[in-house]
């Protein structure tokens, strides 16, 4: 599993990320809540590990950006020392899938961290937006039942915005998609957008990715 950890205690996160690197997943970190959004936004992770009380944004509110916000659909276990039944259900209310009480046991964070990872795996893998369905798992792309020759570059930034919709997606998350910290100088990004437009909307009579100037771009059906 690739698992983000966003806890600002050093010594729990340390805990945890040695645990499960130990056990054959791949930890990131984050140690407040800012930085743990841009990070669940902008790199692919399996399950997300976020502490309640996160310097910067609590972690009830950076799952509620992550949700209704942002879209993103990564299961989260919410780590906390809160453990009265209101302070559950605000957190599942914010989003959460899953609670564990602090202090824990870490086989049983990796027990839960599993089952959310083989929920997430059974859902459906596909990805409809009005008569667009995008296969993650063959690669394939197709509208009003037609295959579209979408490949590479294109592929991914119509898997993420799909994943988002009806969400706005940012240049920014989409840039750091396909080349991580390292963007090209040049705008390549509105040309790989100019390119998917005349493959998924132009044969078409509607329209359903958007730029939504000064924010980003969207792929909705209006």
């Amino acid at each position: 599993m690739r698992v983000l950890v966003i806890e600002d205690d050093l010594d729990i996160a340390g805990n945890v990320g040695d645990f499960l690197e130990a056990a054959g997943h791949q930890v990131d970190f984050a140690y407040d809540g800012v930085s743990g959004m841009h990070l669940a936004l902008t790199r692919d992770f399996d399950v997300l590990v976020i502490d309640w009380m996160l310097p910067g944004m609590a972690g009830t509110d950076l799952c509620r950006k992550l949700r209704h916000e942002a879209q993103c659909r990564v299961p989260a276990l919410m780590l906390t020392a809160r453990d009265t039944l209101a302070d559950k259900l605000e957190g599942f209310e914010a989003g959460v899938d899953d609670y564990l009480v602090k202090p824990f046991a870490l086989q049983e964070l990796e027990a839960r961290l599993r089952a959310l990872d083989r929920l997430r795996r059974s859902a459906p893998r596909e990805l409809t937006i009005a008569d667009l369905v995008l296969d993650p798992d063959a690669r394939t792309v197709r509208r009003s039942g037609q295959l579209l020759e979408v490949r590479g570059a294109a592929f991914e930034i119509l898997h993420l915005l799909m994943e988002r919709s009806p969400g706005v997606v940012r240049r920014q998350e989409l840039e750091a998609r396909l080349w991580g910290d390292d963007p090209p100088q040049s705008d390549v990004l509105r040309s790989h957008i100019y390119a998917l437009r005349r493959v998924i909307d132009k044969p078409f009579d509607r329209d359903l990715l958007h730029t939504v100037r000064g924010h980003g771009y969207q792929l909705a059906a209006r």
